[in-house]
């Protein structure tokens, strides 16, 4: 069972309202203390030394982890990765738990949110991921362009697009659209978009760069998934083409915006390091095997147990799974849903995910600062006997949960907004609320 504040909750969630106790706070000398004597320290104080999240990081923390408006601003649209977390959070996290200069992690980086935020906030990133979409994707996201690429973009975008056209033959082209990765995308609703893709796909060679091209593939990338992925009607050609000129435009005004962010941080542009990799083997990267850098902070969501999540395919035409986006993309894709999810979800008892969490969890405690923290967001199928099983893998691979006790709560759970995964239980949904978890590494 888990205990806060006196009482028994097994989702660690809110006491009843009769049950909850509010915290005063005084001061005595520079810090803070809560009715019940606890000290609430700021960021500078806290390493290696805190017991207790300090009362105004909780509440940003949980005001950043409700926040359910749309994803927006820099180059946080370019692709909409599977169960990623706010820029809110990520950026009330790294803000309130780090400091500028300090390196931050992602291990399971997904989409680059935590990489984006710790970049504007003037601090030096390690992001990981062993699937190669989201390093393709983060990579994008964070590579600023030159004038010269903007303006050859802007003009792909103008001159081109407009006038790509079904009834073009493929040509020496038709190898491409027979790619293996074009899976079910021959189906009803997908074909006629799979040729505009492959058209456009070889349209982007011509662009003068590598950065250019990646680039355009990512816009390519977006605007297949809005057309294709659990699309209910049918998109037609003209609104590809005009949904794909429209997303080059704002995503070039995304990265400018970053770019801007970026030249604005004091004392030099922060360092990005994006890998493909295993979690477990964290430990090999030259920055931490070669150089001996330790990071301050980890922000990140891993896999969720028992929670099936498409991080690797779209869905098309009645929910058929297509490796498409590592066409588009140009990555391999060579592993199933369970190598993305550490398991099976059938697996009722989760055994191999529990290991694999293991693994990695004790591989990121090897590449920490002593008193470094560690804020999760993630979801259980079954958070009665999931959660404590994780806690039990986070205290085993050598950390120390952070309670929180600001309302009463004991830790922040939020709603999932536009959940889009799938689990093996039956009723009410654990999946469909996700928690914040805050470690510090002994």
């Amino acid at each position: 069972m888990i205990h806060w504040c006196g009482q028994v909750d097994p989702y660690g969630g809110n006491a009843p309202r009769s049950t909850r106790k509010t915290h005063a706070t005084t001061r005595r000398g520079s810090i803070s203390y809560t009715s019940s004597g606890h000290a609430l320290m700021g960021p500078a104080e806290m390493h290696g030394t805190s017991s207790i999240v300090p009362v105004s990081v909780a509440q940003r923390l949980s005001d950043a982890a409700a926040d359910k408006s749309p994803v927006s601003g820099l180059t946080h649209n370019f692709y909409r990765y599977p169960a990623r977390f706010s820029p809110a959070f990520a950026a009330a996290a790294i803000d309130s738990l780090s400091n500028p200069g300090d390196l931050i992690l992602d291990p399971y980086m997904g989409g680059g949110t935590a990489v984006i935020e710790a970049m504007v906030g003037g601090r030096h990133v390690v992001g990981a991921d062993l699937n190669s979409l989201a390093v393709f994707v983060a990579r994008v996201k964070t590579t600023p362009l030159s004038a010269a690429e903007e303006r050859s973009l802007a003009v792909w975008a103008s001159n081109v697009v407009p006038v790509l056209s079904y009834r073009k033959p493929l040509g020496e082209s038709k190898s491409l659209a027979e790619d293996r990765r074009t899976k079910n995308l021959g189906l009803t609703r997908a074909r006629f978009i799979k040729k505009l893709v492959t058209l456009a796909l070889v349209t982007v060679d011509h662009l003068p760069t590598q950065r250019s091209r990646n680039f355009a593939k990512c816009a390519i990338l977006k605007t297949g998934q809005w057309a294709l992925d659990g699309r209910k009607r049918h998109t037609s050609l003209g609104e590809f083409r005009a949904g794909l000129s429209q997303n080059v435009c704002e995503m070039l005004a995304g990265l400018r915006e970053f770019g801007s962010r970026l030249r604005a941080v004091p004392n030099g542009c922060p360092r990005s390091r994006l890998i493909k990799t295993n979690a477990a083997d964290i430990g090999n990267a030259p920055c931490f095997a070669k150089q001996h850098e330790r990071a301050a902070l980890v922000v990140t969501s891993p896999p969720y147990p028992g929670v099936h999540v498409l991080y690797h395919r779209w869905q098309v035409d009645g929910r058929r799974e297509t490796p498409a986006p590592y066409w588009i993309a140009g990555c391999e894709d060579g592993q199933g849903a369970s190598h993305y999810n550490f398991g099976d979800r059938r697996d009722s008892g989760q055994e191999a995910y529990f290991e694999a969490s293991l693994r990695t969890l004790a591989a990121v405690r090897g590449v920490l600062r002593p008193g470094a923290y560690m804020v999760q967001m993630l979801a259980f199928s079954k958070p009665a006997s999931q959660l404590p099983r994780y806690l039990a893998n986070m205290e085993r691979a050598g950390f120390r949960e952070i309670r929180i006790t600001w309302r009463g709560r004991g830790r922040i759970w939020r709603t999932v907004p536009n959940r889009k995964w799938y689990t093996n239980a039956k009723g009410t949904l654990g999946s469909a609320r996700e928690v914040v978890l805050i470690h510090q590494a002994v």
